[in-house]
């Protein structure tokens, strides 16, 4: 066996540690391969690929490599032509499980001459038997509305969430979602796609679990076709696809899965980290083996990330290390005001002799807008991974565009009809198809005077002459008189109350134009920059690969690596936001572990940006930045505290504060408190071993006898 680790090592330049090489010859039976970040997870996995095949004689066919990504498959296959290119890259069966659930499931309704029709994938934009129009039309069946963008994207995560967690049909309305008449939509959604039998992405994944269910002899063919089966990325698996795996691998068990509980992130799509941490019991003669060595990043960076997950209790006890040497401190900047922030980092970008070394991250996509304007007018070239580009069709983006080009004319009632509704000015449907008529090229005011009531026409002589007043105006000044006199915000409000919109979202987008607007002298010169701006946008599309700076979400940023990664928007609210605040435990260590996997990008230089300011009211820096900073510049002692006395047994004995909370009895729920350390807060549990207390910066779990014996906590 040595034999081929050093022949490997001659070919390729390739050597493993000790728990790789337990990973690779670990052959027969079920494996977990607990692997930290940047600890060449893919290339033990490649090894053993290529051991079971050289050394253990396996047919290349009855290997079976399951990724979560066509990307993946596809790096994975690459890497393993060269590794091994004696062997035909297409030996060994790459796939990802939609593909092979895709196979189970022609073969499942062919046996059966079962006809059926995919409705999602490349032409998922168009046509009315795709899955986007069919949801389309059911939203406005159930709710007399348009579905927007942001509504269709929480609808589909509803729907792939049940189906991919396996929820029964009765407890469908126990999953949140924001649209409305989410249960209706999909309940007749499922009735729609029976009638015509039609396919998503979705059902591929519950349909072959239940092929695999129902039909002994597929199942057997499937199950003898592979005699080794390995998963990768396994933290993004989600419950239907794990049963999918079991069924395959029953008989042999000869299962290998790689995965870091440490970076699962897709929770919202169904993941099951928690599959990960019951493994013992689905496979009781698992083998698990925790690959710990970071390949990757500076000892800073490796040691401050450790520390940082070890917060998360639903975890393997794992420490991740590097031997690499150390570099620079991670930097922590806290700027006054967001507009700074993009201006700060395209400054230290440019100073780079290679953008391709440097990454941008944030949490959510509205955030590469402002470093979008930004880059572009410094001439800094960009790659946006995964942009959809929504942003400039948003109907806010419309919106406040068709405002500005009212304040040029008022003689178009096409225009009116497309704002009117969120005017401070009531028109009727009826009024408007009379504007049309009536409308020769003449101010829609003096029309509008003509057809109404007296009782309005002062409304509508002050709305025409506001806009009037536009004319000339800068475009951020047009957009400050377009949200008050207008009366835009109010409408905002309305629509998040009754459409459940979020409102901070829509807010957010208005506050990114204002940005945009603020250098500019014409609302002519704002609406050109917008259209600039989504044409540089689309071109970076094309420019991967390219001596560029990324930019990506947190999510989408997992497995990458770069020099350089600066992590912006980092204040409470987005990371966490307040829903994982406000939610179970396992929302906010979901979000810990998306910090975590945003730090552990970085190779050599980790730069973490918050600031006190946004959209003008303050904000709090994340508690993670606190967190942190607390690891990398842990409070230095005073010499006050340093020379405290000591006990017999040479422990230093703490003052108490002689209004601190001594007595169990004095702990109630709902009290306010101040601790030392983290300030004020509230208790929010008690039991006999800890006190669960809501301070601003988060929730935490602290020892009950601790904080009563050292005198930590004094009522407010």
């Amino acid at each position: 066996m040595e034999d081929f680790f050093e022949k490997k090592r001659l070919e390729l330049g390739v050597s493993l540690n000790k728990v790789q090489k337990q990973a690779v010859l670990h052959t027969e039976g079920p494996l977990l391969l607990l692997a930290s970040p940047g600890s060449g997870k893919t290339t033990t996995t490649i090894m053993r690929i290529g051991y079971l095949i050289e050394e253990k004689g396996v047919t290349p066919s009855r290997i079976k490599a399951v990724t979560f990504s066509r990307a993946s498959a596809s790096d994975m296959r690459d890497r393993f032509k060269r590794f091994f290119p004696n062997q035909s890259g297409n030996s060994v069966d790459f796939s990802t499980i939609h593909s092979l659930a895709f196979e189970v499931v022609r073969e499942f309704f062919g046996k059966r001459k079962v006809s059926y029709q995919i409705i999602e994938g490349n032409n998922d934009l168009a046509g009315p038997f795709q899955k986007k129009q069919i949801l389309k039309n059911l939203f406005k069946k159930c709710n007399n509305e348009t579905i927007s963008e942001d509504q269709y994207e929480d609808l589909t995560t509803y729907i792939s969430f049940i189906k991919n967690k396996l929820v029964p049909v009765r407890d469908w309305g126990k999953v949140k979602c924001d649209v409305p008449n989410a249960q209706r939509i999909l309940t007749e959604y499922e009735q729609v796609k029976k009638r015509n039998r039609f396919v998503d992405f979705d059902d591929m994944l519950t349909i072959a679990n239940k092929a695999f269910e129902t039909d002994a002899d597929l199942l057997k063919k499937y199950q003898q076709r592979y005699d080794y089966i390995l998963t990768d990325e396994s933290q993004d698996t989600s419950l239907v696809q794990h049963a999918i795996i079991e069924k395959l691998v029953k008989p042999h068990q000869n299962l290998y899965v790689v995965a870091d509980d440490d970076q699962s992130i897709y929770g919202w799509r169904a993941a099951e980290p928690q599959y990960l941490l019951n493994f013992k019991q689905v496979y009781p003669n698992a083998v698990i083996l925790m690959m710990e060595q970071n390949y990757r990043s500076s000892k800073e960076i490796v040691e401050a990330a450790n520390q940082f997950i070890k917060q998360n209790k639903q975890r393997y006890d794992k420490n991740m290390f590097t031997e690499n040497p150390p570099n620079k401190p991670i930097a922590i900047k806290i700027l006054a005001d967001f507009r700074f922030q993009a201006k700060y980092v395209a400054g230290e970008i440019s100073k780079l002799q290679n953008y391709r070394d440097a990454a941008v991250l944030f949490r959510n996509k509205s955030s590469s807008i402002l470093l979008v304007n930004e880059f572009n007018r410094a001439g800094i070239p960009f790659y946006i991974k995964d942009y959809d580009n929504r942003f400039f069709s948003h109907w806010v983006v419309k919106d406040i565009l068709n405002f500005m080009r009212m304040s040029f004319t008022d003689k178009r009632p096409d225009i009116l009809e497309q704002i009117h509704t969120k005017l401070d000015l009531y028109i009727t449907k009826e009024q408007l198809v009379e504007l049309k008529r009536l409308n020769h090229n003449r101010s829609i005011f003096d029309q509008l005077l003509k057809i109404s009531d007296s009782y309005r026409a002062k409304q509508i002589k002050e709305c025409q002459q506001t806009f009037q007043m536009m004319r000339g105006m800068s475009p951020l000044a047009a957009i400050t008189t377009i949200r008050g006199a207008l009366g835009y915000d109010k409408a905002i409000d309305k629509m998040a109350q009754n459409l459940n919109f979020n409102k901070e979202k829509l807010m957010g987008i208005l506050f990114t134009l204002e940005a945009i607007a603020a250098p500019l002298k014409t609302m002519e010169e704002f609406a050109k920059r917008l259209t600039h701006l989504e044409a540089a946008i689309n071109a970076s599309k094309f420019k991967r690969g390219e001596n560029v700076v990324t930019f990506s979400t947190l999510h989408s940023s997992k497995g990458l690596e770069f020099k350089n990664v600066y992590m912006v928007d980092l204040i409470q609210g987005v990371i966490p936001s307040d829903e994982d605040l406000k939610g179970p435990d396992d929302l906010l260590e979901e979000a810990v572990r998306l910090f975590y996997v945003g730090m552990t990008r970085a190779e050599s230089n980790l730069e973490l940006l918050s600031y006190k300011k946004q959209f003008g009211h303050r904000v709090q820096p994340s508690q993670f930045v606190y967190d942190v900073k607390r690891i990398v510049a842990p409070p230095i002692q005073t010499k006050k505290k340093q020379s405290l006395q000591k006990d017999e047994q040479g422990r230093p004995i703490i003052p108490i504060n002689p209004n601190a909370i001594k007595r169990v009895e004095d702990l109630k729920i709902g009290s306010q408190i101040k601790h030392r350390v983290f300030g004020r807060g509230e208790i929010l549990q008690i039991d006999q071993e800890y006190l669960e207390i809501q301070f601003q910066r988060g929730p935490k779990k602290l020892s009950r006898i601790m904080c009563l014996e050292m005198g930590l906590l004094e009522p407010v």
